[in-house]
């Protein structure tokens, strides 16, 4: 029925098994247990991005809290425009809110295809996904890409003493399929392995999920919804690990604690490059406003005629060649225009329609007299 997640994932196993069993020997315990391991570190690299979508669909969540807020205020008494305002600001922020649970949809068939693959290395006995094989018959029989020989692998394989697919609640006809490979573990050889694992898986938890709370805005922290789902993450997952450790093998339990060592140290890793992409806009952007403003002591522009800036002072030299309203001037070197020069500013207003003033014309008058 799920031999769509199954055989990859058995591929992948099988894969890891090959490269740690060329080094390690194919029948050695660790051999097994690094390849449940590396299993855990390939499909986090595939949900790497993902993950990180993730992280920026939380953190804008938490930007878009005050106008979540006020749409919900003001639109409570209709829930379908509720829902479509929602929606509209969602789409102008690139907001979904899917992204924030792909990582851990992704996950969920995986935990189950690893624990149906590891289970079934060992059909022996009675019980949920047990076929009632006898030790025989399970040792010759394949297992999804296992061959006959990697099953027998497996079941020789152990770790501390431990079988890696033995658990301590097993019962006592699932321990006979180790007979003949190593012969039959002890419950006490199954917990020494076990225990300090489910430990250690339960600790992770713990602080996985602190890390995250330590992460989330204070509107969220008081938020009640979300202090119960904190209490849940820091107390109630962690405790369940460790109530539920007995019923799992130590290869699901190896899965567990890869599973959060690596999340422990990507949510680290990502938070960080976030962080400093965000302090690197903000130092863009202050930058950019600094580089718009005027600079101390300088004195506004003016726009005059369709643009031209014109600078207001009591003094205004014109040095050699100087351009006056679009055409050159002549001076003399000190600033002052010579003959030639005059003339230019004189045709310059003729030709902007400049009069001379009427006592300056008939004092001229006067004097042709």
């Amino acid at each position: 029925m799920l031999d769509f997640i199954y055989y990859p994932i058995s591929a992948v196993l099988w894969f890891w098994h090959r490269v740690f069993g060329f080094v390690l020997g194919p029948d050695n315990g660790f051999a097994w247990a690094l390849s449940v391991v590396f299993l855990v570190f390939t499909l986090r690299l595939l949900l790497y991005k993902p993950f990180v979508k993730q992280v920026r669909t939380t953190r804008q969540m938490q930007e878009l809290q005050p106008q979540i807020k006020e749409l919900q205020r003001k639109y409570k008494n209709d829930r379908q425009q509720q829902a479509l305002e929602m929606q509209k600001l969602q789409r102008e922020h690139g907001f979904n809110p899917l992204m924030g649970c792909l990582p851990v949809l992704a996950q969920a068939p995986v935990f189950i295809g690893l624990y149906h693959v590891l289970n079934s290395f060992n059909r022996t006995g009675h019980g949920f996904g047990k076929l009632g094989l006898t030790p025989d018959e399970n040792a010759q029989i394949g297992n999804y890409v296992f061959s006959v020989g990697d099953v027998q692998s497996f079941l020789r394989a152990r770790l501390f003493g431990a079988p890696i697919s033995s658990y301590i609640t097993a019962p006592h006809s699932y321990y006979e399929g180790f007979t003949k490979f190593g012969g039959v573990p002890t419950w006490i050889t199954v917990a020494v392995v076990a225990v300090p694992l489910m430990v250690l898986a339960s600790v992770a938890t713990h602080f996985n999920a602190r890390a995250s709370v330590a992460r989330q805005s204070p509107e969220a922290l008081a938020n009640p919804q979300a202090a119960m789902m904190n209490k849940l993450a820091l107390w109630v997952f962690p405790l369940g690990v460790l109530v539920g450790g007995p019923f799992l093998p130590i290869s699901v339990l190896l899965y567990w604690v890869a599973n959060n060592i690596w999340t422990y140290g990507q949510q680290h890793l990502v938070f960080a490059k976030i962080e400093h992409e965000d302090a690197e806009k903000k130092r863009a952007a202050v930058e950019r406003k600094s580089a718009n403003a005027p600079k101390p002591g300088a004195k506004p522009v003016k726009k005059k005629d369709g643009g031209a800036s014109a600078e207001a002072g009591p003094d205004v030299s014109v040095s050699d060649g100087a351009v006056l309203d679009g055409a050159a001037v002549d001076t003399n070197g000190s600033g002052e225009p010579t003959a030639s020069g005059q003339k230019v500013k004189q045709t310059q207003r003729r030709q902007s329609g400049q009069k001379r003033s009427g006592s300056r014309g008939r004092a001229n008058q006067k004097k042709r007299r």
